[in-house]
Protein backbone atom coordinates (compact mmCIF):
# COMPACT_ATOMS: atom_id res chain seq x y z
CA UNK A 1 0.00 0.00 0.00
CA UNK A 2 1.56 3.32 -0.99
CA UNK A 3 2.11 5.84 1.73
CA UNK A 4 1.15 9.47 1.33
CA UNK A 5 2.85 11.91 3.63
CA UNK A 6 0.59 14.89 2.98
CA UNK A 7 -2.42 15.95 0.98
CA UNK A 8 -2.39 19.71 1.09
CA UNK A 9 -5.03 20.54 -1.49
CA UNK A 10 -8.06 20.58 0.84
CA UNK A 11 -6.13 22.48 3.53
CA UNK A 12 -4.88 24.98 0.98
CA UNK A 13 -8.42 25.48 -0.28
CA UNK A 14 -9.64 26.08 3.27
CA UNK A 15 -7.23 28.94 3.89
CA UNK A 16 -7.84 30.66 0.55
CA UNK A 17 -9.70 33.87 1.37
CA UNK A 18 -13.17 33.97 -0.17
CA UNK A 19 -13.74 36.45 -2.96
CA UNK A 20 -15.91 39.45 -2.00
CA UNK A 21 -17.20 39.39 -5.60
CA UNK A 22 -18.62 35.89 -5.01
CA UNK A 23 -20.49 37.08 -1.94
CA UNK A 24 -21.76 40.10 -3.87
CA UNK A 25 -22.98 37.85 -6.70
CA UNK A 26 -24.85 35.57 -4.30
CA UNK A 27 -26.44 38.53 -2.50
CA UNK A 28 -27.34 40.28 -5.73
CA UNK A 29 -29.02 37.19 -7.23
CA UNK A 30 -31.21 36.66 -4.18
CA UNK A 31 -32.11 40.35 -4.02
CA UNK A 32 -32.94 40.39 -7.73
CA UNK A 33 -35.10 37.30 -7.30
CA UNK A 34 -37.28 38.75 -4.55
CA UNK A 35 -37.57 42.17 -6.19
CA UNK A 36 -38.50 40.57 -9.51
CA UNK A 37 -41.52 39.01 -7.82
CA UNK A 38 -42.70 42.44 -6.71
CA UNK A 39 -43.32 43.45 -10.34
CA UNK A 40 -43.33 40.31 -12.51
CA UNK A 41 -46.91 39.51 -11.50
CA UNK A 42 -48.40 42.81 -12.71
CA UNK A 43 -48.68 41.98 -16.41
CA UNK A 44 -50.07 38.53 -15.54
CA UNK A 45 -52.92 39.92 -13.42
CA UNK A 46 -55.60 39.83 -16.15
CA UNK A 47 -54.69 36.20 -16.94
CA UNK A 48 -54.79 35.32 -13.22
CA UNK A 49 -58.20 36.99 -12.96
CA UNK A 50 -59.55 34.99 -15.90
CA UNK A 51 -58.18 31.71 -14.52
CA UNK A 52 -58.97 32.08 -10.81
CA UNK A 53 -61.65 34.79 -10.67
CA UNK A 54 -61.71 37.85 -8.44
CA UNK A 55 -62.27 41.48 -9.39
CA UNK A 56 -59.96 44.47 -9.00
CA UNK A 57 -59.68 43.98 -5.24
CA UNK A 58 -58.65 40.33 -5.67
CA UNK A 59 -55.95 41.30 -8.15
CA UNK A 60 -54.70 44.02 -5.81
CA UNK A 61 -54.35 41.43 -3.05
CA UNK A 62 -52.27 39.17 -5.31
CA UNK A 63 -49.74 42.01 -5.44
CA UNK A 64 -50.17 43.42 -1.94
CA UNK A 65 -50.20 40.08 -0.09
CA UNK A 66 -46.57 39.78 -1.14
CA UNK A 67 -45.63 43.42 -0.74
CA UNK A 68 -47.14 43.92 2.71
CA UNK A 69 -45.88 40.71 4.30
CA UNK A 70 -42.50 41.56 2.79
CA UNK A 71 -42.61 45.06 4.27
CA UNK A 72 -44.09 44.32 7.68
CA UNK A 73 -41.85 41.37 8.55
CA UNK A 74 -38.72 43.14 7.32
CA UNK A 75 -38.89 45.27 10.46
CA UNK A 76 -37.86 42.23 12.48
CA UNK A 77 -35.91 40.27 9.90
CA UNK A 78 -33.19 42.91 9.83
CA UNK A 79 -32.55 42.14 13.49
CA UNK A 80 -33.00 38.43 12.77
CA UNK A 81 -30.29 38.61 10.09
CA UNK A 82 -27.93 40.19 12.62
CA UNK A 83 -28.84 37.65 15.28
CA UNK A 84 -28.69 34.47 13.19
CA UNK A 85 -25.87 35.64 10.97
CA UNK A 86 -26.51 37.10 7.53
CA UNK A 87 -25.43 33.98 5.63
CA UNK A 88 -27.71 31.66 7.64
CA UNK A 89 -30.67 34.02 7.41
CA UNK A 90 -30.13 34.39 3.68
CA UNK A 91 -30.07 30.62 3.14
CA UNK A 92 -33.29 30.12 5.12
CA UNK A 93 -35.04 32.93 3.26
CA UNK A 94 -34.07 31.70 -0.21
CA UNK A 95 -35.11 28.12 0.59
CA UNK A 96 -38.56 29.14 1.89
CA UNK A 97 -39.05 31.60 -0.98
CA UNK A 98 -38.35 28.87 -3.53
CA UNK A 99 -40.83 26.44 -1.95
CA UNK A 100 -43.49 29.16 -1.69
CA UNK A 101 -42.96 30.01 -5.37
CA UNK A 102 -43.79 26.41 -6.26
CA UNK A 103 -46.95 26.67 -4.15
CA UNK A 104 -47.95 29.83 -6.05
CA UNK A 105 -47.47 28.09 -9.38
CA UNK A 106 -49.61 25.15 -8.25
CA UNK A 107 -52.38 27.26 -6.62
CA UNK A 108 -55.85 25.93 -7.58
CA UNK A 109 -57.73 29.09 -6.54
CA UNK A 110 -57.22 32.74 -5.63
CA UNK A 111 -57.20 32.37 -1.80
CA UNK A 112 -54.48 29.71 -2.07
CA UNK A 113 -52.44 31.92 -4.37
CA UNK A 114 -52.77 34.88 -2.00
CA UNK A 115 -51.76 32.73 0.98
CA UNK A 116 -48.68 31.44 -0.87
CA UNK A 117 -47.81 35.02 -1.82
CA UNK A 118 -47.84 35.90 1.90
CA UNK A 119 -45.29 33.16 2.58
CA UNK A 120 -43.21 34.40 -0.35
CA UNK A 121 -43.27 37.86 1.19
CA UNK A 122 -42.18 36.60 4.60
CA UNK A 123 -39.23 34.79 3.02
CA UNK A 124 -38.33 37.82 0.93
CA UNK A 125 -38.31 39.90 4.11
CA UNK A 126 -35.58 37.64 5.47
CA UNK A 127 -33.55 37.67 2.25
CA UNK A 128 -33.36 41.41 1.66
CA UNK A 129 -31.64 42.71 4.82
CA UNK A 130 -29.49 39.57 4.99
CA UNK A 131 -28.27 40.12 1.43
CA UNK A 132 -27.36 43.74 2.12
CA UNK A 133 -25.59 42.76 5.33
CA UNK A 134 -23.55 40.22 3.34
CA UNK A 135 -22.43 42.99 1.00
CA UNK A 136 -21.59 45.31 3.87
CA UNK A 137 -19.52 42.64 5.59
CA UNK A 138 -17.69 41.67 2.39
CA UNK A 139 -16.59 45.26 1.68
CA UNK A 140 -15.42 47.02 4.88
CA UNK A 141 -13.63 49.84 3.01
CA UNK A 142 -16.10 52.75 2.44
CA UNK A 143 -15.36 53.53 -1.23
CA UNK A 144 -15.45 49.88 -2.32
CA UNK A 145 -18.54 49.31 -0.20
CA UNK A 146 -20.29 52.24 -1.90
CA UNK A 147 -19.63 50.71 -5.31
CA UNK A 148 -20.73 47.26 -4.12
CA UNK A 149 -23.95 48.58 -2.57
CA UNK A 150 -24.65 50.53 -5.76
CA UNK A 151 -24.20 47.32 -7.77
CA UNK A 152 -26.47 45.44 -5.37
CA UNK A 153 -29.14 48.16 -5.59
CA UNK A 154 -28.79 48.27 -9.37
CA UNK A 155 -29.40 44.52 -9.58
CA UNK A 156 -32.65 44.86 -7.66
CA UNK A 157 -33.77 47.87 -9.66
CA UNK A 158 -33.05 46.10 -12.95
CA UNK A 159 -35.03 43.07 -11.76
CA UNK A 160 -38.00 45.28 -10.86
CA UNK A 161 -37.79 47.00 -14.23
CA UNK A 162 -37.54 43.72 -16.15
CA UNK A 163 -40.40 42.20 -14.15
CA UNK A 164 -43.21 43.37 -16.45
CA UNK A 165 -41.26 42.30 -19.55
CA UNK A 166 -40.51 38.86 -18.10
CA UNK A 167 -44.07 38.54 -16.84
CA UNK A 168 -45.54 39.31 -20.25
CA UNK A 169 -43.22 36.89 -22.01
CA UNK A 170 -43.74 34.03 -19.55
CA UNK A 171 -47.51 34.51 -19.45
CA UNK A 172 -47.74 34.42 -23.25
CA UNK A 173 -45.21 31.69 -24.02
CA UNK A 174 -45.95 29.50 -21.00
CA UNK A 175 -48.75 30.51 -18.63
CA UNK A 176 -49.16 32.85 -15.67
CA UNK A 177 -47.94 30.01 -13.47
CA UNK A 178 -44.58 30.21 -15.23
CA UNK A 179 -43.78 33.50 -13.49
CA UNK A 180 -43.56 31.54 -10.24
CA UNK A 181 -41.98 28.31 -11.50
CA UNK A 182 -39.05 30.26 -12.95
CA UNK A 183 -38.00 31.05 -9.37
CA UNK A 184 -37.13 27.42 -8.65
CA UNK A 185 -33.88 27.13 -10.67
CA UNK A 186 -32.89 30.69 -9.75
CA UNK A 187 -33.31 29.95 -6.04
CA UNK A 188 -31.19 26.82 -6.40
CA UNK A 189 -28.39 28.82 -8.04
CA UNK A 190 -28.49 31.44 -5.26
CA UNK A 191 -28.11 28.72 -2.62
CA UNK A 192 -25.24 27.10 -4.53
CA UNK A 193 -23.37 30.40 -4.66
CA UNK A 194 -23.88 30.95 -0.95
CA UNK A 195 -22.10 27.69 -0.13
CA UNK A 196 -18.85 29.24 -1.41
CA UNK A 197 -19.30 32.43 0.61
CA UNK A 198 -17.94 32.90 4.17
CA UNK A 199 -20.14 32.33 7.20
CA UNK A 200 -21.36 35.52 8.87
CA UNK A 201 -20.80 36.40 12.49
CA UNK A 202 -23.79 36.30 14.79
CA UNK A 203 -24.56 39.49 16.70
CA UNK A 204 -26.89 39.87 19.70
CA UNK A 205 -30.06 41.52 18.46
CA UNK A 206 -33.22 41.17 20.60
CA UNK A 207 -36.52 40.77 18.77
CA UNK A 208 -39.36 43.16 19.55
CA UNK A 209 -42.41 40.91 19.17
CA UNK A 210 -45.03 43.41 20.48
CA UNK A 211 -43.77 46.06 18.07
CA UNK A 212 -43.70 43.60 15.17
CA UNK A 213 -47.23 42.36 15.89
CA UNK A 214 -48.77 45.84 16.13
CA UNK A 215 -46.94 46.89 12.94
CA UNK A 216 -48.41 43.94 11.03
CA UNK A 217 -51.91 44.70 12.28
CA UNK A 218 -51.65 48.40 11.44
CA UNK A 219 -50.25 47.90 7.93
CA UNK A 220 -52.69 45.11 7.05
CA UNK A 221 -55.65 47.09 8.35
CA UNK A 222 -54.83 50.29 6.48
CA UNK A 223 -54.33 48.37 3.23
CA UNK A 224 -57.57 46.46 3.80
CA UNK A 225 -59.37 49.77 4.36
CA UNK A 226 -58.10 51.25 1.09
CA UNK A 227 -58.75 48.16 -1.07
CA UNK A 228 -62.10 47.05 0.33
CA UNK A 229 -63.66 50.42 1.22
CA UNK A 230 -67.24 50.77 2.46
CA UNK A 231 -68.25 49.99 6.03
CA UNK A 232 -65.59 47.31 6.26
CA UNK A 233 -63.02 49.88 5.26
CA UNK A 234 -64.13 52.26 7.99
CA UNK A 235 -63.76 49.55 10.63
CA UNK A 236 -60.35 48.62 9.22
CA UNK A 237 -59.30 52.29 9.38
CA UNK A 238 -60.15 52.45 13.06
CA UNK A 239 -58.21 49.25 13.71
CA UNK A 240 -55.24 50.74 11.83
CA UNK A 241 -55.33 53.93 13.91
CA UNK A 242 -55.48 52.05 17.21
CA UNK A 243 -52.74 49.61 16.17
CA UNK A 244 -50.58 52.47 14.91
CA UNK A 245 -50.93 54.35 18.19
CA UNK A 246 -50.10 51.24 20.19
CA UNK A 247 -47.10 50.61 17.93
CA UNK A 248 -45.66 54.07 18.62
CA UNK A 249 -46.24 53.69 22.36
CA UNK A 250 -44.61 50.24 22.41
CA UNK A 251 -41.60 51.43 20.40
CA UNK A 252 -41.00 54.40 22.70
CA UNK A 253 -40.90 52.09 25.73
CA UNK A 254 -38.92 49.19 24.27
CA UNK A 255 -35.24 48.87 25.10
CA UNK A 256 -34.69 47.27 21.68
CA UNK A 257 -37.54 48.46 19.42
CA UNK A 258 -38.20 46.94 16.02
CA UNK A 259 -38.10 50.48 14.62
CA UNK A 260 -35.86 52.73 16.75
CA UNK A 261 -37.74 56.01 16.38
CA UNK A 262 -34.57 57.82 17.40
CA UNK A 263 -33.06 56.66 14.11
CA UNK A 264 -35.15 59.32 12.37
CA UNK A 265 -33.44 62.10 14.30
CA UNK A 266 -30.77 61.73 11.64
CA UNK A 267 -31.58 64.03 8.73
CA UNK A 268 -29.87 61.63 6.34
CA UNK A 269 -31.94 58.66 7.48
CA UNK A 270 -35.23 60.59 7.28
CA UNK A 271 -34.54 61.94 3.80
CA UNK A 272 -33.36 58.57 2.50
CA UNK A 273 -36.49 56.84 3.79
CA UNK A 274 -38.81 59.54 2.40
CA UNK A 275 -37.14 59.54 -1.03
CA UNK A 276 -37.20 55.75 -1.19
CA UNK A 277 -40.89 55.69 -0.27
CA UNK A 278 -41.76 58.23 -2.98
CA UNK A 279 -39.93 56.18 -5.61
CA UNK A 280 -41.77 53.03 -4.56
CA UNK A 281 -45.20 54.65 -4.61
CA UNK A 282 -44.65 55.98 -8.11
CA UNK A 283 -42.77 53.09 -9.66
CA UNK A 284 -44.82 50.17 -8.32
CA UNK A 285 -48.07 52.08 -8.70
CA UNK A 286 -47.38 53.20 -12.27
CA UNK A 287 -46.24 49.73 -13.41
CA UNK A 288 -49.39 48.24 -11.84
CA UNK A 289 -51.69 50.76 -13.54
CA UNK A 290 -50.11 50.67 -16.98
CA UNK A 291 -49.98 46.87 -16.96
CA UNK A 292 -53.77 46.99 -16.68
CA UNK A 293 -54.04 50.00 -19.03
CA UNK A 294 -52.34 48.28 -21.96
CA UNK A 295 -54.46 45.13 -21.60
CA UNK A 296 -57.83 46.20 -20.22
CA UNK A 297 -58.13 49.70 -21.69
CA UNK A 298 -56.25 49.31 -24.98
CA UNK A 299 -56.95 45.60 -25.47
CA UNK A 300 -53.34 44.47 -25.96
CA UNK A 301 -51.88 41.05 -25.13
CA UNK A 302 -49.78 40.29 -22.05
CA UNK A 303 -46.66 39.99 -24.22
CA UNK A 304 -47.35 43.30 -25.94
CA UNK A 305 -47.93 44.98 -22.57
CA UNK A 306 -44.70 43.58 -21.21
CA UNK A 307 -42.73 44.78 -24.22
CA UNK A 308 -44.00 48.32 -23.66
CA UNK A 309 -41.93 48.37 -20.46
CA UNK A 310 -38.78 47.25 -22.29
CA UNK A 311 -37.41 50.74 -23.11
CA UNK A 312 -37.46 51.85 -19.50
CA UNK A 313 -36.12 48.48 -18.30
CA UNK A 314 -33.13 48.63 -20.61
CA UNK A 315 -32.23 52.19 -19.68
CA UNK A 316 -32.65 51.60 -15.93
CA UNK A 317 -29.78 49.11 -15.92
CA UNK A 318 -27.38 51.70 -17.36
CA UNK A 319 -28.71 54.53 -15.21
CA UNK A 320 -28.26 52.58 -11.98
CA UNK A 321 -24.58 52.06 -12.71
CA UNK A 322 -24.12 55.73 -13.63
CA UNK A 323 -25.93 56.78 -10.46
CA UNK A 324 -23.61 54.76 -8.23
CA UNK A 325 -20.56 56.29 -9.92
CA UNK A 326 -21.98 59.80 -9.57
CA UNK A 327 -22.64 59.21 -5.88
CA UNK A 328 -19.09 57.95 -5.36
CA UNK A 329 -17.57 60.94 -7.15
CA UNK A 330 -19.88 63.85 -6.29
CA UNK A 331 -21.86 62.64 -3.29
CA UNK A 332 -25.41 61.31 -3.07
CA UNK A 333 -27.21 64.64 -3.20
CA UNK A 334 -26.52 65.41 -6.89
CA UNK A 335 -27.87 62.17 -8.44
CA UNK A 336 -30.78 62.13 -5.98
CA UNK A 337 -31.81 65.67 -6.92
CA UNK A 338 -31.45 65.07 -10.65
CA UNK A 339 -33.37 61.81 -10.32
CA UNK A 340 -36.28 63.20 -8.35
CA UNK A 341 -36.67 66.26 -10.57
CA UNK A 342 -36.59 64.05 -13.66
CA UNK A 343 -39.15 61.71 -12.11
CA UNK A 344 -41.41 64.67 -11.28
CA UNK A 345 -41.30 65.91 -14.87
CA UNK A 346 -41.77 62.41 -16.27
CA UNK A 347 -44.79 61.69 -14.08
CA UNK A 348 -46.41 64.97 -15.08
CA UNK A 349 -45.80 64.09 -18.75
CA UNK A 350 -47.90 60.93 -18.31
CA UNK A 351 -50.94 63.00 -17.31
CA UNK A 352 -51.83 63.45 -20.97
CA UNK A 353 -52.15 59.71 -21.66
CA UNK A 354 -55.62 58.31 -22.46
CA UNK A 355 -57.06 55.30 -24.29
CA UNK A 356 -56.28 56.88 -27.70
CA UNK A 357 -52.58 57.47 -26.96
CA UNK A 358 -50.37 55.18 -29.13
CA UNK A 359 -48.82 52.46 -26.95
CA UNK A 360 -45.32 53.17 -28.26
CA UNK A 361 -45.66 56.81 -27.19
CA UNK A 362 -46.75 55.66 -23.72
CA UNK A 363 -43.68 53.42 -23.57
CA UNK A 364 -41.46 56.43 -24.31
CA UNK A 365 -43.29 58.60 -21.76
CA UNK A 366 -42.69 56.00 -19.05
CA UNK A 367 -38.92 56.32 -19.41
CA UNK A 368 -38.24 59.65 -17.58
CA UNK A 369 -40.09 58.59 -14.42
CA UNK A 370 -38.29 55.25 -14.37
CA UNK A 371 -34.88 56.82 -14.98
CA UNK A 372 -35.51 59.33 -12.21
CA UNK A 373 -36.11 56.47 -9.76
CA UNK A 374 -33.03 54.65 -11.09
CA UNK A 375 -30.89 57.70 -10.39
CA UNK A 376 -32.33 58.14 -6.91
CA UNK A 377 -32.36 54.68 -5.30
CA UNK A 378 -28.65 53.64 -5.35
CA UNK A 379 -27.37 56.85 -3.69
CA UNK A 380 -30.11 56.90 -1.06
CA UNK A 381 -29.21 53.32 -0.16
CA UNK A 382 -25.54 54.27 0.12
CA UNK A 383 -26.18 57.24 2.40
CA UNK A 384 -28.52 55.18 4.58
CA UNK A 385 -25.86 52.51 5.10
CA UNK A 386 -23.16 55.12 5.77
CA UNK A 387 -25.38 56.87 8.34
CA UNK A 388 -25.43 53.87 10.71
CA UNK A 389 -22.65 51.81 12.34
CA UNK A 390 -21.78 48.45 10.77
CA UNK A 391 -23.42 46.44 13.57
CA UNK A 392 -26.79 48.04 12.77
CA UNK A 393 -26.60 47.46 9.02
CA UNK A 394 -29.29 44.75 9.06
CA UNK A 395 -31.64 46.90 11.12
CA UNK A 396 -31.12 49.96 8.91
CA UNK A 397 -31.66 47.90 5.76
CA UNK A 398 -34.87 46.55 7.25
CA UNK A 399 -36.19 50.01 8.10
CA UNK A 400 -35.34 51.52 4.71
CA UNK A 401 -36.66 48.69 2.59
CA UNK A 402 -39.69 48.11 4.79
CA UNK A 403 -40.65 51.75 4.28
CA UNK A 404 -40.17 51.35 0.53
CA UNK A 405 -42.26 48.18 0.34
CA UNK A 406 -45.01 49.61 2.54
CA UNK A 407 -45.14 52.67 0.31
CA UNK A 408 -45.29 50.53 -2.82
CA UNK A 409 -48.08 48.37 -1.39
CA UNK A 410 -50.12 51.36 -0.26
CA UNK A 411 -49.52 53.06 -3.60
CA UNK A 412 -51.00 50.06 -5.43
CA UNK A 413 -53.93 49.95 -2.99
CA UNK A 414 -54.70 53.67 -3.35
CA UNK A 415 -54.18 53.80 -7.11
CA UNK A 416 -56.26 50.66 -7.62
CA UNK A 417 -59.10 52.22 -5.63
CA UNK A 418 -58.88 55.41 -7.68
CA UNK A 419 -59.08 53.67 -11.08
CA UNK A 420 -61.96 51.43 -10.00
CA UNK A 421 -64.35 54.38 -10.41
CA UNK A 422 -63.03 55.37 -13.84
CA UNK A 423 -59.68 54.31 -15.21
CA UNK A 424 -58.50 57.43 -17.02
CA UNK A 425 -59.56 59.83 -14.28
CA UNK A 426 -58.09 57.60 -11.57
CA UNK A 427 -54.88 57.21 -13.56
CA UNK A 428 -54.40 60.97 -13.72
CA UNK A 429 -55.13 61.39 -10.03
CA UNK A 430 -52.57 58.70 -9.23
CA UNK A 431 -49.94 60.37 -11.40
CA UNK A 432 -50.58 63.75 -9.78
CA UNK A 433 -50.06 62.19 -6.33
CA UNK A 434 -46.78 60.64 -7.49
CA UNK A 435 -45.49 63.92 -8.94
CA UNK A 436 -46.32 65.77 -5.71
CA UNK A 437 -44.40 63.19 -3.64
CA UNK A 438 -41.34 63.52 -5.87
CA UNK A 439 -41.42 67.30 -5.62
CA UNK A 440 -41.54 67.17 -1.81
CA UNK A 441 -38.70 64.67 -1.45
CA UNK A 442 -36.57 66.57 -3.97
CA UNK A 443 -36.82 69.65 -1.76
CA UNK A 444 -35.82 67.56 1.26
CA UNK A 445 -32.79 66.15 -0.56
CA UNK A 446 -31.22 69.62 -0.71
CA UNK A 447 -30.47 69.13 3.00
CA UNK A 448 -28.19 66.16 2.41
CA UNK A 449 -24.41 66.45 2.50
CA UNK A 450 -22.80 66.89 -0.89
CA UNK A 451 -19.60 65.04 0.04
CA UNK A 452 -18.57 61.95 -1.97
CA UNK A 453 -18.84 58.53 -0.30
CA UNK A 454 -15.02 58.17 -0.16
CA UNK A 455 -14.46 61.54 1.48
CA UNK A 456 -13.10 61.59 5.06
Amino acid sequence: MPTTTTQLTPRTRDVTPPSPALTLTAALLGFALITLDASVVNVALPSIGQALGGGMSGLQWVVDAYTLSFAALMLSTGAFADRAGASRAYAIGIAVFTVASAACGLAPNLPTLIAARVVQGVAAAVVLPASLSLVRQAYPEPAKRARAVATWAAGGAIAVALGPVAGGALTTVWDWRGIFFINLPLGAVALALLVRSPRSERRPSPLDLPGQLTAVVALTAVTFAVIEGGTTGVVASLVALVAGAVFVRVELRQAHPVVPLGLFRSRTVSVAVAAGAACSVAFYGVVFLFSLFFQQVQGRSALYAGLMFLPMAGLISVTNVVSGKLAGRYGARLPMLIGQLLATAGTLGLLFVDERTPPLLVAVLLVPMALGCALTVPPLTIVMMDAVPAERAGLAAGVLNSARQVAGGLGIAVFGALVSDGFTTGLRESLAISAALFAVTASLSFRLSGRPANSP
